[in-house]
């Protein structure tokens, strides 16, 4: 019996190699530099977004309030999420790696929303002949049009490793059920009662 037990560890471990080293081959999972880049990319987003968001504060009035508190939260889970995988790159490989991408989109949501909101402003206050605001305004609609193209590169750039780690991780888990299966499958042939 004994022997039997060796016969399946020594499959495993050859299957296991191999779904190893296929998996490397085939859907590698997001490298620490790519994950890095990302993070470097959102941050300097995030840079561009935080002076708009101050901007928008001022030219679009208390009516605005809400969606600027809206955008902070936004730009406030990003900073902590670059801050944490910074840490530990890896972490993007998992569900927290989702929740950033989710966070990156209503980033380019809000910037468009900022974007519309300042540009109906503009255009009401230059019916109004208000050529200073409505100047301020036309800027910052285009600066968060500017910034929303930004982070939505920074988006698709997160969305890609993201669906890599998903392809790995299912290429993975795939896998590892074929070994169990070749595994499970020597043992049921070997479980035999031996002939006396």
């Amino acid at each position: 019996m004994p022997r039997f037990r060796c016969a399946c560890a020594l499959v495993l471990l050859t299957f296991g190699f191999a779904v190893a080293a296929n998996a490397q081959a085939d859907k590698p999972f997001p490298t620490d530099d790519e994950i890095t880049l990302v993070l470097t990319q959102t941050e300097r987003a995030m840079q561009q977004l935080n002076p708009l968001i101050d901007q928008e504060e001022i030219q679009m009035g208390k009516g605005y309030a809400e969606a600027v508190a809206k955008d902070r939260q936004v730009v406030s889970a990003l900073e902590m999420a670059v801050k944490a995988f910074k840490g530990k790159p890896q972490g993007f490989n998992g569900p927290l790696g989702f929740a950033f991408f989710e966070w990156l989109d209503d980033a380019d949501r809000n910037a468009l929303l900022c974007s519309s909101g300042a540009s109906a402003q503009y255009t009401l206050h230059a019916i109004a002949g208000d050529k200073d605001k409505a100047d301020a305004l036309l800027r910052l609609s285009q600066s968060c049009t500017d910034v929303s193209t930004l982070i939505y590169t920074v988006s698709e750039n997160a969305s890609s490793l993201y669906q890599r780690y998903v392809e790995a991780e299912e290429q993975l888990a795939t896998r590892g059920a074929e070994v169990a299966q070749k595994c499970t499958d020597v043992l049921k042939r070997n479980s035999v009662t031996p002939k006396k």
